[in-house]
């Protein structure tokens, strides 16, 4: 436990930086598990349109110092890379369901 007067307030601020930081990373990871869900649901439309809602909260973390910037960027790449790989899976699998053989 802290001893000293500044030691006190420095713990003070790290519980509150430690609880507001958990919210950001609580968000992101909700909305990156959401979109996830909407695509394992074949919903790619739903999932297309969080998605620059992901990127704003992604960024504000980043430009906060809750997440480093490299690891914003990598999450942003792999949820859009999921998304267009998605979206090409569903095109593949209408496109073979309409042609006649």
């Amino acid at each position: 436990m802290p001893i000293t007067k500044s030691a006190k307030k420095a713990l003070r601020k790290d519980i509150k930086r430690h609880k507001r930081n958990l919210a950001w990373k609580k968000k992101i990871k909700s909305l990156q598990k959401e979109i996830k869900k909407l695509l394992e649901k074949k919903e790619i439309e739903k999932a297309k349109k969080l998605l620059p809602q992901f990127y704003k909260i992604v960024d504000k973390a980043a430009k906060n110092n809750v997440i480093k910037k490299n690891t914003a960027a990598r999450k942003k790449s792999r949820l859009s890379r999921l998304i267009t790989q998605y979206t090409r899976e569903n095109k593949v699998s209408k496109s073979n369901k309409t042609t006649p053989k």
